[in-house]
């Protein structure tokens, strides 16, 4: 059963749409408590600004590669995927000591799940970039030409090559980017998630 999108689904459409008065006000509704939270587990202002901008920008690629629908409210999902990213970092700064401060409500199954699609997503979209770049100049160009057109014929034509060859081309290019993704340890950790 499909479920109804919570009304905070306005604020996922606004990061979509680059709504600067809404991106805004979730700056100043709900950026506060994460704030306080790095501040308080050994981090300052800067990584806290740092971790609220590369969670937006997770939740914004989500929502345009796989169109996130946000079925709990926004504040709780935000906190949660800013709040485990932060401890993510602290694992790798090497800081065992964490005074966790829990907010007042406590997590529903719902919020768990939402954070938990968005973290496995980010990881998905690291692994392709990193495995991505490996790939020869040749099947980058091919792919990203096949990522923004869509059309195989605009493709050929854009690259000056036949369709035919285009196609082909295309499919050994995924093929590549499919193994290198496959035969990866992080392919592996994701898989187990």
């Amino acid at each position: 059963m499909e479920q109804k999108p919570h009304e905070d689904q306005l604020y996922i459409e606004a990061l979509l749409k680059n709504d600067s008065k809404v991106l805004s006000e979730i700056y100043k509704s709900f950026t506060r408590k994460i704030v306080s939270f790095v501040k308080n587990n050994n981090g300052n202002s800067d990584d806290a600004q740092d971790i609220i901008q590369e969670t937006l920008v997770t939740i914004y690629h989500q929502a345009k590669e796989k169109n996130l629908v946000l079925t709990c409210p926004f504040d709780a999902y935000f906190f949660l995927l800013c709040k485990r990213k932060w401890l993510n970092e602290l694992k790798k700064r090497g800081h065992n000591r964490v005074t966790i401060v829990e907010e007042i409500t406590s997590v529903t199954e719902e919020q768990e799940s939402m954070a938990e699609e968005t973290e496995i997503f980010e990881l998905q979209h690291q692994l392709f970039e990193s495995k991505f770049k490996e790939l020869g100049k040749k099947c980058q160009e091919m792919l990203n030409a096949a990522f923004k057109i869509k059309s195989m014929e605009e493709v050929a034509k854009f690259l000056g090559v036949s369709y035919g060859y285009a196609r082909k081309s295309k499919s050994e290019c995924m093929g590549k980017l499919t193994q290198l993704v496959k035969n990866s340890k992080e392919y592996l950790h994701i898989k187990a998630q």
